[in-house]
């Protein structure tokens, strides 16, 4: 058998993106939010999450812009943040060894946090998020 290796370069990121949103898509929980939201914009979403993840783990500076706007106003609670770190949890494991994996993880869950409490801030105080 052989042991996942660590995430190493772009093709890496491509595969943890591709199998994480294969099974997003289909969740009974989350997978009916994100396809009412991307509808047929898959390609370019998933292009984006490669450009994202390609400039957190690897420090190839691909992605600019803000990736909280796009998510204030969705009709999510801590149990879509829970099942989406949870899927992605599992993804990482299932693909990858190592400490950019777990690095992935950590800054995942982090940024469930910070988009959670976020959502929860602007939903609570009326004010609306910068743009």
């Amino acid at each position: 058998m052989n042991t996942p290796k660590d995430i190493s370069n772009l093709d890496d990121i491509k595969l943890l993106v591709d199998t994480f949103y294969s099974e997003v898509r289909k969740d009974n929980l989350i997978g009916s939010i994100f396809n009412e939201k991307i509808g047929n914009q898959w390609p370019e979403h998933l292009g984006r999450m490669y450009r994202f993840w390609q400039t957190i783990l690897l420090e190839e500076h691909t992605y600019s812009g803000s990736p909280f706007p796009p998510h204030a106003h969705l009709p999510i609670g801590k149990e879509h943040f829970s099942r989406w770190m949870e899927i992605f949890i599992i993804t990482v494991n299932r693909l990858f060894e190592g400490p950019l994996a777990e690095d992935a993880k950590m800054r995942a869950e982090k940024m469930a946090e910070m988009f959670h409490y976020k959502i929860e801030y602007f939903r609570n105080t009326g004010k609306k998020p910068l743009l």
